[in-house]
Formats: structure tokens, C-alpha cells, sequence
């Protein structure tokens, strides 16, 4: 067991493309419900990054010892500065394609969390009104996903 034990690449055994992460990886849904309408935290990806250029979750590779709520918390601690201890975790939602899994950690924020951009693998962070996400240029995964996570965003709101 190692600190980022989890970086590199893996050859997706369902789409045939390449996804990062040896053991997965996890990103942060993080939405403010003191905000109306309801928003979320979209990261601009750095264009050296994989996925540059696209609005995604701050998120990246689980590590051998973590679980997905671990390995979120840490991401989004590393690339946008929020504090765990300032969310509360609602749901997780898998994206498994059989040899590798994206899981959406989502949780809630009752203000901006104090968000910034933390280190290299942010150009931007913005928060959206969940009913705009999708008009953004996303990051293939958060795309093909969203439909299902805007479900499961709405869900964790009446919980």
C-alpha cells in the first residue's frame, strides 16, 4: 500500500479505450443546496490533463487502500481545496465497466466550501445550475453519465 499506488492506465475491457486508474477512480459531485436553483461544482480539466479542455467532477484515481468516498474527498482536497469535514456525503453512484469502475461520490455543501483552484489540474472551477451542465463541453465519462447522475443529484435532495 502506497500514496498514488493507483496512477496509470488501464485498457477498458467494455469501450476499448484507456481509463486512469489502476483500481478505479472516484470523483466529487458537490452540490450546494443553499443556492437556488440548485448548483454543482464543474471543473475546468487542465489541457495537459487527461480529458483537457472539458468541464468534469474534480476526481482522479483511487489509491490500493481507498474507498471511493476516500479517494473523492482527497481529489477534490487536492484540486479545488475543500475540506471533507465541510460536506455531507449522500450517495454513490457506478459507472462499472467490468475491469475498471468511475465512482460518483455525491455529497452536499450548504455554501461555496471556499473552492479554488488548488493545484495544475484546474483551469477553472464554476458553479452551475444543475438544469445547465449538460450545455457545457463535458468530459466524455461526466456526458455519457449525466443523464443518470441528475437523477440520482435530485434524489439525494429529498433524503
Amino acid at each position: 500500500m502506497a500514496i498514488s499506488d493507483g496512477n496509470g492506465w488501464v485498457l477498458c475491457e467494455r469501450c476499448h479505450t484507456r481509463h486512469w486508474g489502476l483500481y478505479g477512480a472516484a470523483g466529487l459531485l458537490l452540490v450546494r443546496t443553499d443556492l437556488t436553483p440548485t448548483s454543482v461544482l464543474l471543473q475546468l480539466r487542465a489541457g495537459w490533463t487527461h480529458g483537457g479542455g472539458t468541464w468534469a467532477l474534480p476526481g482522479g484515481a483511487l489509491d490500493s487502500h481507498e474507498d471511493p468516498v476516500t479517494a473523492a474527498a482527497r481529489e477534490a482536497w487536492e484540486e479545488t481545496g475543500i475540506d471533507p469535514d465541510d460536506l455531507t456525503f449522500k450517495a454513490i453512484y457506478s459507472d462499472d465497466h467490468g475491469n475498471w469502475r468511475y465512482d460518483t461520490v455525491i455529497a452536499h455543501a450548504a455554501s461555496d466550501v471556499g473552492a479554488y483552484e488548488a493545484n495544475a489540474e484546474s483551469a477553472d472551477l464554476r458553479w452551475v445550475d444543475i438544469d445547465e451542465v449538460a450545455s457545457f463541453d463535458l468530459h466524455p465519462g461526466l456526458r455519457a453519465t449525466w443523464p443518470d447522475l441528475i437523477e440520482h443529484v435530485k434524489t439525494s435532495l429529498q433524503s
